[in-house]
This record gives C-alpha cells, sequence and structure tokens, in this order.
C-alpha cells in the first residue's frame, strides 16, 4: 500500500498538472485590480494555467467599493484584449469572465438597485467578506442575495481567521445558503497553518463543492508548479468531483 502511494505521488510529480480542468476563480484580468498589472503578464499566467492542465479559466476580478469599482465594461474590456492575445499567442483557453464581490455597502447598493451582477454560471455569484471580521448580519445578507435568485459562492472561507476558533461555523455558513469555495494553495500551508487546516477540514467534510486557484502574480504560479504542493492537492481532493457549475446553478 505504501508503495502504491509513493507511485502516486511519483506519478503526479512527472505530470506537474492540477486535479481540476476549470479554474472558477483567478485574477488574470490586466490592469484592474491587485492581480495581474498588464497584458503580458495575463498572457505568462494564462500560459502558466494551461500548463498545469487548466482548459477552462473564469477570470474573477475584485468589485470592491472604496478600492476597486469594476464595472461590465471594464472587465468585458480586459477580457477581450486577454482573449486576443491569447490567440496570437496559440494559447487554446476557454476564456470568461466574473467578478467576485466584496460583501461591502457597494454591493448591497448594487444588490438592492437589481444592477445585474456578473456570475460564473447562470446565476452563480462569487462573493468574499473582510478578512478582519466578518459582517454582522451576514445572514440576512444571504438571504437577500437569494431571494434576489443568486447561489452565493463565499470564496476562501479557510482565510477568515476568526472562523478558525469554530469550525461549526463552516456549517453555519452553508446553511446560511452559501457555496463555499477553498483555494487550492491553502491546502499546501502557503497562506499559513491555520488556512491549511481550516480548508483539509471543510474538504474532508464535503462542505466545499468549488476550488480554484485564485491566482493573482507569478508567485502564486511558481507554488503550483513545485511537486509537493501539487502532491498535497491531489491529496486531499483525491478523486471527488468539484466545480461541476451545472449542478450546483440548478440546486436553487
Amino acid at each position: 500500500m505504501f508503495n502504491l502511494f509513493k507511485k502516486k505521488e511519483a506519478l503526479v510529480h512527472l505530470s506537474g498538472k492540477l486535479p481540476i480542468a476549470l479554474d472558477m476563480h483567478s485574477h488574470i484580468l490586466p490592469g484592474i485590480d491587485d492581480g495581474s498589472p498588464d497584458i503580458e503578464t495575463s498572457i505568462e499566467l494564462i500560459r502558466g494555467l494551461y500548463n498545469l492542465g487548466i482548459r477552462r479559466s473564469i477570470a474573477t476580478p475584485h468589485i470592491i467599493g472604496d478600492m476597486y469599482r469594476n464595472t461590465p465594461e471594464t472587465i468585458n474590456n480586459a477580457l477581450e484584449k486577454v482573449k486576443a492575445a491569447c490567440k496570437n499567442a496559440r494559447i487554446n483557453m476557454q476564456l470568461s469572465a466574473a467578478a467576485e464581490y466584496m460583501i461591502d455597502d457597494h454591493f448591497l447598493t448594487l444588490l438592492k438597485s437589481k444592477s445585474p451582477l456578473l456570475t460564473l454560471h447562470k446565476n452563480i455569484l462569487l462573493t468574499e467578506i473582510s478578512y478582519s471580521t466578518p459582517p454582522v448580519n451576514l445572514g440576512a445578507i444571504a438571504s437577500n442575495i437569494l431571494a434576489e435568485g443568486y447561489r452565493p459562492i463565499l470564496a476562501h472561507p479557510e482565510r477568515y481567521f476568526f472562523y478558525h476558533r469554530n469550525f461549526d461555523q463552516y456549517y453555519r455558513l452553508k446553511e446560511m445558503g452559501f457555496l463555499l469555495q477553498v483555494n487550492l494553495l491553502s491546502l499546501t500551508g502557503y497562506y499559513g497553518s491555520g488556512a491549511k487546516k481550516a480548508a483539509r477540514f471543510i474538504l474532508e467534510k464535503e462542505l466545499a463543492p468549488l476550488v480554484g486557484t485564485d491566482l493573482h502574480h507569478h508567485y502564486h504560479l511558481a507554488a503550483f508548479t513545485d511537486p509537493k504542493n501539487l502532491s498535497a492537492i491531489h491529496r486531499y481532493l483525491g478523486d471527488k468531483t468539484y466545480n461541476n457549475l451545472d449542478v450546483l446553478a440548478r440546486q436553487v
């Protein structure tokens, strides 16, 4: 049994691939958030994802009221530039774009005014909360999002340190109506031991149907190409299926 495990580890090292083909969380569009600063970097990051086995990438630039007030226009303009550059570079990546919405006053205004929100697929909406403290009324906000017909995803819940004191909070988030999405590098310890422990708990308890790279820059890309990190990611994802957006969109 030990030899079989070692053989599998070796094959992972040789393949150099991630165990997913769809990446539903990344910051690869140029110059509109804290991800890729320019088109050249975008192409390098996308080529890196392709080499890791990703064949479909959904870019999710931040929308944060006091920092990155992106709109469908700014995001789609950046997407078209990247698509054209990928075609010229002969990178056969299927590219689309949504957004990662910070749950802040700007987001609540958009939701209340029924402004069309950028979704990953049909009604599936990627959201995040502050790393310093959760909204006191997060359950009510989730109810409002659901009432508008969206299925909210909470990005990288394992990275919110205030949940590390009580992992039962991850069950509570699911009860509120959030789909949970784990960052793959959290499984390797990239974001610290607390995030690693939480990420592994969330996956072991089958609380997260979604995983993503949350790719921002070359440092992330380098971490993904580390054989030890790839082995850890394969080990904790196992043979389970993630990122089935069609199925999740039907579960309203």
